[in-house]
């Protein structure tokens, strides 16, 4: 109990100190890794699974993720975009776990003009994230875990350098089948920014719960995304409206359910509020919010795939294919 209390005075403590931040132009930071998170709304840290990429959502999770672990994994995104990573778990005895890995967005081939407009050439963005991450288990069912990131982007001749931490909680009581999560995402700050501005991370407190019915195969999960962040100026919105209260708590909200006919299979939905609006406020209304997915599991072999839509020029398609040796 000492271990969880200090764990948790720690996430309170530097919660307070990571408030009042700016924005570091990182789209990989805030898109799910997971195609059953992306499936769940896009926002997810307490959906307790033997994936190897548990951990990348909440670090705490990498705890219950089976020894000698490979993921990749593998997203369409806007304009042509691009995503894929890789990451492989690791257990040490019965209370530490490991991770590394690594992830890439590519945002395809572009022309690179001066300030006239003239074709100097052609460039290739990309943001880049790679990391290692630890759980460990607190008891039987509390676990604590933390990963450390390096990122990297490169737009022509500009590129930015930072590192972070992501630091989680997680409680499961698998008899209960609930599950209860807090983490802090993106702790720390540009160690090089592009054209020598001043920028952070963009920092998330989440707090989220997942729920299983005793008598149905049916889970249903909440997140509580964003927690530090109240003001208009935090989310995108028509210039000339002031955002409503209640729009803006609700902006903080992600709910999903899964449904499992069958042991080696699940069905997902979710609906993430704030991106509903804003993808509306944008000018896109059609399926805004909505996510869809599923997945198979045999043996060692996971396999998922997912529906959602995050910029209104396009949907987007996640997948993950992993093995446990």
């Amino acid at each position: 109990m000492k271990k969880i209390l200090t764990f948790l005075v720690l996430l309170l403590a530097v919660s307070r100190l990571q408030a009042q931040e700016g924005s570091f132009s990182q789209t990989l930071l805030r898109l799910p890794i997971s195609s059953h998170v992306a499936a769940l709304g896009g926002e997810n840290i307490s959906l307790t699974e033997d994936a190897p990429w548990a951990g990348l959502s909440n670090p705490a999770l990498l705890s219950g993720v089976s020894d000698l672990s490979l993921g990749l994994n593998f997203m369409t995104y806007a304009g042509g975009s691009k995503y894929a990573g890789a990451e492989f778990v690791k257990a040490f005895g019965e209370r530490h776990t490991g991770m590394v890995f690594g992830q890439m967005l590519g945002y395809g081939e572009m022309n690179e003009t001066d300030a006239s407009g003239n074709v100097l050439g052609k460039f290739s963005p990309k943001d880049m994230v790679v990391g290692v991450g630890y759980s460990y288990l607190l008891s039987d069912r509390w676990a604590g875990g933390a990963t450390l990131k390096g990122i990297y982007s490169k737009y022509a001749d500009f590129s930015a350098f930072a590192v972070a931490v992501d630091l989680g909680i997680n409680y499961f009581d698998e008899d209960r089948d609930l599950s209860l999560s807090a983490t802090m995402m993106n702790i720390g700050a540009p160690l090089k920014s592009f054209d020598d501005r001043t920028e952070r991370l963009p920092f998330n407190l989440q707090v989220g719960f997942t729920k299983g019915m005793a008598h149905a195969p049916v889970r249903f999960s909440l997140a509580l995304t964003d927690l530090t962040h109240w003001r208009d100026k935090d989310f995108f919105h028509p210039s000339d409206e002031k955002m409503k209260f209640t729009t803006k708590a609700l902006s903080h909200i992600v709910i999903g359910v899964d449904i499992e006919p069958a042991k080696f299979l699940y069905l997902s939905a979710g609906y993430n509020f704030r991106r509903a609006y804003e993808l509306k406020a944008a000018g896109e209304s059609h399926w805004a919010g909505l996510t869809a997915g599923g997945g198979v599991k045999a043996g060692g072999f996971r396999l998922g795939v997912a529906y959602a839509k995050y910029h209104m020029a396009c949907n987007s398609l996640i997948f993950n294919a992993g093995y446990a040796f």
